[in-house]
C-alpha cells in the first residue's frame, strides 16, 4: 500500500452553525490533503426549545450551570446525529473510526484571543465509541491568529485544479471568503455579516426562523445611506486576513425601517461587505462559488450576480451547501492527526503555519 493510500481515512464531520437550526453531519474519505471523496450527509434538527436556548447562550450571558447543562445536551444531540448518519449511509459510515467535532460557538472574541465552542469531546467519544478531534481554533489563537476562518485549506483542496483565481464565499451567520490564486496563493477573511443579522431580524420582526425564500427582502427597498454608513465602520477597512468578534456588527441597526426595508438593507450590507473584501484581492476572480444558508437567498444571490462576472452555488460543483462545513471539519480532523497545518499567517494572521485540534481517544 502506498503512503498516500495509507493516510486515507473515512471520517465523520459534525458542525453546529450559528443559526442553531441543528447538527450538520457528513461522511468523507480523505487523506487531509487533495483527496476528498464525499459519501453524503444530513441535518439533524434541534427542537425549538433547545435551539432557543443555544441562541440565548450565543447572544447573551447565561449562568455557568445552565451553560454546562446546555453543553451536555448539545453533545448528546451530536451523538444522535452520528447514529442517524450511520443508519442512513450504512456500511461505509459504520467503517468510520474518527469524528471531527466543531461544537457550537457561543463566543468568538479574536481581538481578545479567546473563543468558546460548546461540546464535550469525552462524552461524544463515549457515546459513539469513536476517536474525536475537537478544539480546532485555540492553538491558532495562542499563536496570534484570530482562530477563523478555518475552511481556507479545505477550499483549496476542493479547487486545486482551477486555472484562474477562485473565491469561495460561505454565507453563514458571518460571511467568510477564501481567495485562491492560480499560483497556489491564498487569502482568507470574515467579510462581515452573513445571514445572522437577517435571521435575527426575521425572527424578531416577522416571527420567521429566517427570511424564507427572500419573502421579506424581495418586497423591500434598500436604504443605501444606511448601508454606506454601516460599511464605514473600522472593521471593513482592516487589512486581510481578519475575523469578526461576536459583537462586531451590532452597529448595523435597521430598527427604524419597515420589516421589508430592513431585510433588504441587511442583504445589501452583506453583499457590500463581500465586494469590499474582494476588491482588495490581488487579482480579479474567475468564479465566485457560494455556499452556506445564504446560497439559497434569492435577493443576496441576485445582488452578487449583478456585481461579479461569474457567481455559482457550490451545488453546481456537486457539493452540498448544507454539509460543506461538516465535511470541512472531517477533513481538518485527519490533518490534525497528521500534524499538518490548519492555518497559516495568510488565512488567520497566526505567527507561523499551525496545526491544531485536541485528540480524544
Amino acid at each position: 500500500m502506498s503512503e498516500t493510500l495509507h493516510q486515507r481515512r473515512t471520517v465523520i464531520g459534525l458542525m453546529s452553525g450559528s443559526s442553531a437550526k441543528g447538527v450538520d453531519a457528513a461522511l468523507i474519505s480523505t487523506d487531509g490533503e487533495d483527496f476528498v471523496k464525499f459519501h453524503g450527509g444530513l441535518r439533524h434538527p434541534y427542537d425549538e426549545e433547545l435551539g432557543a436556548r443555544i441562541l440565548e447562550a450565543s447572544q447573551h450571558n447565561v449562568r455557568i450551570d445552565e451553560l454546562l447543562l446546555l453543553e451536555k445536551e448539545i453533545t448528546l444531540h451530536h451523538a444522535e446525529a452520528v447514529d442517524v448518519l450511520k443508519e442512513q449511509l450504512g456500511t461505509i459510515a459504520n467503517s468510520a473510526k474518527l469524528i471531527g467535532f466543531h461544537g457550537h460557538t457561543i463566543r468568538h472574541l479574536p481581538s481578545d484571543g479567546v473563543t468558546m465552542q460548546l461540546g464535550n469531546p469525552w462524552l461524544l467519544a463515549e457515546k459513539t465509541g469513536l476517536q474525536v478531534v475537537s478544539d480546532f481554533r485555540r492553538r491558532d489563537m495562542a499563536r496570534g491568529g484570530r482562530g477563523a476562518p478555518l475552511a481556507s485549506f479545505f477550499h483549496q483542496a476542493l479547487f486545486h485544479e482551477e486555472k484562474h483565481p477562485v473565491g469561495v464565499l460561505n454565507l453563514g451567520g458571518i460571511a467568510n471568503l477564501t481567495w485562491l490564486g492560480a499560483d497556489g496563493s491564498i487569502v482568507a477573511a470574515d467579510t462581515g455579516p452573513g445571514c445572522g443579522l437577517l435571521d435575527e431580524w426575521a425572527q424578531e420582526m416577522a416571527g420567521l426562523s429566517h427570511d424564507i425564500d427572500g419573502q421579506l427582502a424581495s418586497r423591500g427597498t434598500v436604504q443605501q445611506s444606511l448601508v454606506d454608513d454601516f460599511l464605514s465602520a473600522p472593521y471593513f477597512s482592516r487589512p486581510l486576513p481578519k475575523s469578526a468578534d461576536r459583537f462586531e456588527f451590532d452597529h448595523v441597526d435597521v430598527s427604524g425601517l419597515s420589516v421589508e426595508d430592513g431585510a433588504a438593507t441587511l442583504c445589501a450590507v452583506t453583499v457590500g461587505a463581500v465586494q469590499a473584501a474582494i476588491d482588495t484581492m490581488p487579482e480579479p476572480l474567475g468564479v465566485l462559488w457560494v455556499t452556506g444558508g445564504g446560497a439559497h437567498h434569492p435577493v443576496i444571490m441576485k445582488s452578487l450576480r449583478e456585481r461579479f462576472p461569474m457567481v455559482r452555488t457550490i451545488d453546481q460543483q456537486n457539493l452540498s451547501p448544507v454539509t460543506l462545513e461538516a465535511e470541512c471539519f472531517a477533513w481538518l480532523a485527519v490533518r490534525s492527526l497528521r500534524s499538518l497545518p490548519l492555518t497559516i499567517p495568510e488565512t488567520t494572521g497566526c505567527s507561523q503555519p499551525t496545526t491544531g485540534g485536541f485528540v480524544t481517544p
